[in-house]
């Protein structure tokens, strides 16, 4: 026989537990209960123009929420049906993998490591490293061969950058305010990173010039979770993607925002 205190131990435990589950629903849910629930819920950035940022009337806009938006339409018949949750770097892949949201569209790159986690549609645009230049003499690569180059430091722009310009002088920066402190000062001539961020920067700052260059590929794709139970949704978002590139409406959308 249990005496009193365990009791009052076991009861403790089994209340706490039905707390947990309570208080952390699973949102997630098939293609059948996104129709039953009515919207789509979707982690997307919100910092990183012109992928997924706030406009002066902190409104999400950019590429990744027209996505975004034009999957409730295809999927649930409106493009307002659609929670858009905001999400760090470090969370774009556990809010899916965790059911707590649907799908990401989030400046997520597909890789090999990832696809064990989740699964990924179809790319809708294709990255790599680009570079910017407030110098109005370069318009060329070959301008930058033994020039100052500003690059974050570790990232994997650094052996795109060396392989092509391996006389070029890199220039680690912890911020793209780092870079941008020194392209202003003139301490270097140029700064290489990815052509999405780069494109932001342009429309952020007009005086500054993206070289029509991809030094290397990095295809963005939607993030969707594993499981037989999601196949219709997977299939679902591939057939949305397969439709947008056939009738150009996604090469529109890239032209509009400005993503080379």
């Amino acid at each position: 026989m249990l005496n009193s205190l365990t009791k009052k131990l076991v009861l403790i435990v089994v209340i706490t537990v039905f707390s947990n589950i309570n208080s952390n629903p699973i949102i997630a849910a098939t293609l059948e209960e996104i129709k039953q629930r009515g919207k789509l819920i979707i982690a997307v950035k919100d910092n990183i123009r012109p992928l997924g940022f706030r406009n002066p009337q902190n409104h999400l806009q950019g590429l990744e929420i027209d996505l975004a938006r034009q999957l409730a339409k295809d999927i649930l018949g409106d493009s307002q049906a659609v929670i858009l949750h905001p999400v760090s770097n470090q969370e774009r892949l556990q809010k899916v993998i965790d059911g707590e949201v649907d799908l990401a569209i989030a400046r997520i790159t597909i890789n090999t490591s990832r696809t064990r986690l989740v699964n990924f549609s179809p790319y809708y645009y294709l990255d790599g490293t680009g570079i910017i230049t407030n110098d109005p003499t370069i318009r060329a690569l070959d301008h930058l061969s033994q020039a100052k180059i500003a690059v974050l430091k570790r990232s994997s722009t650094i052996p795109v950058i060396r392989a092509e310009l391996p006389q070029a002088e890199l220039i680690g920066v912890h911020s793209y305010q780092e870079a941008l402190t020194l392209l202003e000062a003139g301490t270097v001539k140029a700064f290489a990173a990815d052509n999405s961020i780069l494109a932001g920067w342009v429309q952020q700052y007009p005086q500054y010039y993206q070289l029509p260059v991809r030094l290397s590929g990095e295809a963005l794709g939607v993030v969707m979770p594993k499981g037989l139970q999601y196949a219709s949704l997977r299939s679902r978002v591939n057939q949305a993607i397969g439709r947008w590139k056939a009738s150009g409406w996604l090469a529109k959308r890239l032209e509009y925002w400005g993503l080379p």
